[in-house]
Formats: structure tokens, C-alpha cells, sequence
């Protein structure tokens, strides 16, 4: 078997079992969501049997030269041609950057256990990734989105009330769908209603909602979730699909395509096509970076300072369309 060939299926047991004690270490003691424990495994099955197809059985097997090889087959795969005759498709630099990332961080969960002695992947470094402004809406192209989702179909109140929701607050899809009814909660500061978020490495952060978020919740709640809740099994999720069960990351995405399809909004959308929205339209308003930050829950103020350049690189187009000098 070529390097290139390998998938999860082909990782050797000894490796499969060193991965599935790491996961179950990020998620019970670090506290890693679900979608992220998932990531991770997914990636390090990949990295398993990327080795295990050099020959490698043990963790103490692999070499730094190993770590190296996986990281230049992500970007320019070897493997067999597919059915069609095409050739295997590289990932791009930030997806190598993520897997190697939870490459790293197995190694080194494995010397701090003691199950080996060096840690071989410490001094591979991730490709460069080209820096990439986010993507933001304008506030028109917010309110045709959300205009989408009018009506008084359970479906569409609960679609209206989740897409108020990720522009009121700028939470990440993920944590979103993670709500449960008993996050949304009445706050005496004169916010009004808030939601409790959790975000990376389940660290909690309080969010305000206004009151078009608050209204379509409302109606969502009192209209729509007793209709829904008794087709499936009881459950705190907030937000549910059509059979009763929480809403999941794929349908919550396609609730956003959905809704832009029916305005013909012809732009380019991502799961945080409504996040970068929110932080883009704050900054513009005035709102302090550092307010933004806590707000979308970054660990980091210089995470949330790329929102500043987006609104200075408009800035400088409305300048180089409007000056008489600009050109």
C-alpha cells in the first residue's frame, strides 16, 4: 500500500488505541466539544494510517522524518488515481495546518504520559498560510437574509430565530446548535435577555440578544418548540430539527444556504458568514476591538484586530472611488 492510498481503516491497532486514549483526554479533562474531539480523531486516523502504510506499528515507531512526509503528502498527494481517473486532491494550507496540529498535540500528550521519550513531531512547522480577510455582509444583505425566514410554519419561526440569534450575538454555529432552552436567560443589567455561549475549551461568556433576537425567540419558543419537542425524545436542545432531536452543525448550515437561496443573495457564504457580520458591523459602529473580543469569545485581541482591517480596507475603496484625487 502507497502512502498516498492510505485511510483511517488501514491505521494499526497500536496506533488506533494511542489515539482513542488521547481523545478521550481532550474531551473529559480538557473539555473539548464534541465537534472538536471529532476533528481530532478524524485527523489523527488519517496521520495513523498515513504511517501505518510506511510500516510504522507503534507510536515509538514513527520519526520526525515521518511527521514530514505526512504534512508534504497533504499538500501534494501521491495516491492512486480514484475511479474517474483524477488524481487525489491536495487539502488546503489550513486544513495541513489543523491536522498537524492535532498531530503535535498527540505527541506531545504522549511524552507527558511517558509512552515515549521524544517528541518527533515538535519541530515540524505548519505551511504558510495566505492571510485571509473575513468575509462580511452588509447590513441590507443581513435583513434580506433574515426577511428570508418570515412566516409562521414551526420550521420557518424556529430558522428566523436562529439566524436573529447568530447576527445578535456573533456565536459560532457549533455553539449555537449546543444551546439549550435554559441558556437563554433574563438579565437585570438593561440588556434585557441574554444567551450563555460556550466556546472553545467550554469557557462561558454572555452574550445580550436585542430585541428582534428576543422576539423571534420568543415566538420560536412559545409557536414552534411544543409543536416540534413532542416528536422526539425529550431533550434540552433549543433548537430542533423537524423529528424533535437537536439541531445539527449540517442542518443549521443549510437553514443559512436555504434562506439565502430564496432572496437570490448573491454572495458568498460560510457557517460564520453571519460571525464575521456581526464583529464587521460592531467595529464599524464604533464598538471597542477589545469589547468585540469578549463578545465572540477570542482568547486573543490580535484574533479580533482582523476585523479592523477589513473596515479599513473599505475605508480605503470608498476613498479611491469618491476622491477627486484618488486617481
Amino acid at each position: 500500500m502507497t502512502p498516498g492510498a492510505a485511510i483511517a481503516g488501514d491505521a494499526p491497532p497500536a496506533l488506533v488505541r494511542a489515539i482513542e486514549t488521547y481523545v478521550r483526554h481532550i474531551a473529559l479533562e480538557r473539555g473539548r466539544s464534541p465537534h472538536t474531539v471529532a476533528a481530532y480523531r478524524r485527523d489523527l486516523l488519517r496521520y495513523a494510517a498515513f504511517v501505518g502504510g510506511l510500516g510504522r506499528e507503534e507510536p515509538a515507531d514513527i520519526t520526525s522524518a515521518d511527521v514530514a512526509a505526512f504534512v508534504t503528502e497533504l499538500r501534494d498527494p501521491s495516491g492512486p488515481l480514484d475511479e474517474s481517473g483524477a488524481a487525489p486532491a491536495p487539502v488546503s494550507a489550513s486544513s495541513a495546518a489543523r491536522m498537524l496540529s492535532s498531530v503535535r498535540g498527540w505527541h506531545r500528550f504522549l511524552v507527558e504520559e511517558g509512552i515515549l521519550v521524544s517528541d518527533v513531531a515538535v519541530d515540524q512547522k505548519p505551511p504558510r498560510q495566505p492571510k485571509r480577510l473575513p468575509k462580511a455582509i452588509s447590513i441590507a444583505d443581513v435583513e434580506r437574509l433574515l426577511e428570508a425566514c418570515a412566516g409562521d410554519d414551526p420550521l420557518m419561526l424556529r430558522d428566523r430565530a436562529l439566524l436573529e440569534l447568530l447576527y445578535a450575538t456573533g456565536a459560532r454555529v457549533s455553539e449555537a446548535i449546543d444551546l439549550n432552552v435554559d441558556d437563554v436567560i433574563g438579565d437585570a443589567a438593561r440588556v434585557g435577555t441574554a444567551v450563555r455561549l460556550f466556546g472553545k475549551g467550554r469557557k462561558q461568556r454572555i452574550v445580550p440578544l436585542g430585541r428582534y433576537a428576543q422576539e423571534a425567540l420568543d415566538a420560536y419558543l412559545v409557536r414552534a418548540r411544543p409543536l416540534v419537542a413532542p416528536r422526539g425524545a425529550a431533550t434540552p436542545a433549543l433548537f430542533l430539527g423537524a423529528r424533535g432531536a437537536r439541531l445539527s452543525r449540517q442542518s443549521a448550515w443549510l437553514v443559512i444556504r436555504a434562506a439565502a437561496e430564496r432572496v437570490h443573495l448573491d454572495v458568498e457564504l460560510s457557517p460564520h458568514t453571519l460571525r464575521h457580520s456581526f464583529a464587521t458591523h460592531l467595529i464599524e459602529g464604533g464598538a471597542d476591538v477589545r469589547v468585540v473580543q469578549e463578545l465572540l469569545g477570542h482568547a486573543s485581541v490580535a484574533t479580533t484586530q482582523i476585523y479592523t482591517l477589513v473596515t479599513a480596507d473599505a475605508m480605503r475603496e470608498a476613498w479611491a472611488l469618491a476622491h477627486p484625487r484618488a486617481r
